[in-house]
């Protein structure tokens, strides 16, 4: 790699090769050293110039190993690591190897910031508070059973660098447990509203607010909810316009785009008029 640059260089400067093609030749280098070959796995590290935010790590299925190689690389490369579905046994071996990480059982999220990273947290004692706060996500949790969905969503959005409000066990059958928090909700550029059963808060919470709301049905219901399926369905059947649905489970994904949600309305909010 180093000679090849070498030799492209060279040729540019003595004219033999023209701006256009050096930079064609150029290309497939930079591709090269956007991805990281660890031999179980190929890391994006572009993704974070891509997207906004950096490739995030599912744990389920890889071994001690690979996760190991992973971690290593992304830390070598200043990223601020999110690996989501990580079982007690990883979390154990991953603590252990990489003390400076932190590992929430209930969401099954191993968060570890890379002590080179700029692009999230800068102090690693400081772990749950951004520098920067990028807009506002709120966490509506409809009941415990459905805490670890919602605590998977929190601590995705935390991640992003939004400021985080979670508000637990506040289903339909019992309205009035969402009417006393609705001032929380007022101000959030996105909300992800987490509920198994037949899956009605977000509907309900859509009816209240003048932001995105990001369903996330959960497989917590008796038979008839087929696993999430009817939460599902009845979230995607909303009649509120401002509700879109991810699927079952799914609170990374919930969390994620409630980020990236919150962190666009933060930057519109910084821009002159």
């Amino acid at each position: 790699m180093e000679h090849l640059l070498k030799q492209l260089s060279e040729q540019f400067l003595q004219g033999t090769v023209g701006s256009d093609q050096f930079l064609k030749q150029l290309a497939p280098v930079f591709h090269q050293l956007q991805i990281a070959d660890v031999g179980e796995a190929q890391l994006d590290m572009d993704r974070h110039r891509r997207c906004g935010f950096p490739e995030v790590v599912f744990s389920e299925g890889k071994s001690i190993d690979a996760l190991r190689k992973i971690f290593t690389s992304f830390q070598q490369h200043g990223v601020d690591i999110l690996a989501t579905r990580m079982n007690v046994e990883q979390a154990t071996m991953m603590t252990a190897e990489f003390p400076q990480g932190r590992y929430n059982p209930v969401a099954r999220i191993f968060r570890l910031p890379s002590e080179n990273s700029k692009n999230h947290l800068e102090n690693l004692e400081n772990i749950d508070k951004p520098s920067v706060p990028r807009g506002k996500v709120a966490i509506v949790s409809a009941g415990t059973s459905d805490l670890p969905i919602a605590e998977e969503a929190r601590e995705t959005a935390d991640w992003t660098g939004a400021e985080v409000v979670l508000i637990q066990d506040v289903g339909v059958a019992g309205p009035h447990r969402l009417r006393v928090n609705l001032p929380l909700l007022e101000d959030a550029d996105a909300i992800v509203v987490v509920a198994g059963m037949e899956g009605a808060l977000p509907s309900v919470v859509g009816g209240y607010v003048s932001c995105p709301v990001i369903a996330v049905p959960t497989s917590i219901g008796y038979g008839a909810s087929f696993g999430g399926v009817a939460a599902l369905l009845g979230m995607l059947n909303s009649c509120a316009s401002n509700v879109t649905v991810v699927n079952i489970d799914a609170g990374f994904k919930g969390g994620y785009v409630a980020g990236l949600i919150a962190r666009n309305a933060a930057k519109n909010k910084k821009r002159p008029e």
